[in-house]
């Protein structure tokens, strides 16, 4: 009886610390946020930069503010725009993520630039990142989520190319 009021005990608390907000992210993220196709285009040899890629679709109003990741010193959002007929790249403060409406992180839009990089990223590594999403009432959470490297010639919704080694 001890052991099912623990597990009764324990569940209740899970249950407040949800209600409460606290909910471990695994928990708190699949309801609010859909991420697919999250990829990261893999690198050369000496490459310091490349660009992470996905389509996020949140359940409510919410801003993608940040994205963090191991795999580089510096992350940062960014958007390539034309600008006096000339396309740039800049760092944005953040994405709007309008409830219920796809929004496109792709090559020459809006993307997550991984700079500094720990490492050469090979095509079908894994690279770990984290989006930091702010809500209408400016409460941030953190988003867990696993890319794909894919080969440099990639484009969005491409599925990974074979390696032939040449």
């Amino acid at each position: 009886m001890t052991k099912n009021m623990s597990l009764k005990s324990l569940a209740a608390a899970l249950s407040l610390c949800a209600l409460a907000g606290l909910a471990p992210a695994a928990l708190a993220q699949d309801a609010t946020l859909k991420v697919e196709d999250a990829w990261v285009r893999a690198t050369v040899p000496s490459q310091h930069a490349t660009g992470a890629f996905m389509r996020l679709t949140s359940a409510v109003p919410g801003r993608l503010v940040a994205v963090e990741s191991d795999a580089a010193k510096h992350v940062e959002v960014h958007e390539m725009a034309m600008q006096d007929n000339v396309m740039k790249m800049r760092q944005v403060p953040g994405i709007d993520l309008p409830a219920g409406q796809p929004v496109e992180l792709k090559p020459g839009g809006y993307h997550v630039m991984l700079i500094d990089l720990a490492r050469q990223i090979q095509p079908g590594d894994r690279i770990a990142l984290t989006l930091v999403v702010e809500d209408a009432k400016q409460q941030q959470r953190r988003v867990p989520v696993q890319a794909d490297a894919r080969a440099l010639n990639a484009k969005a919704g491409a599925a990974p190319a074979a390696q032939h080694g040449h």
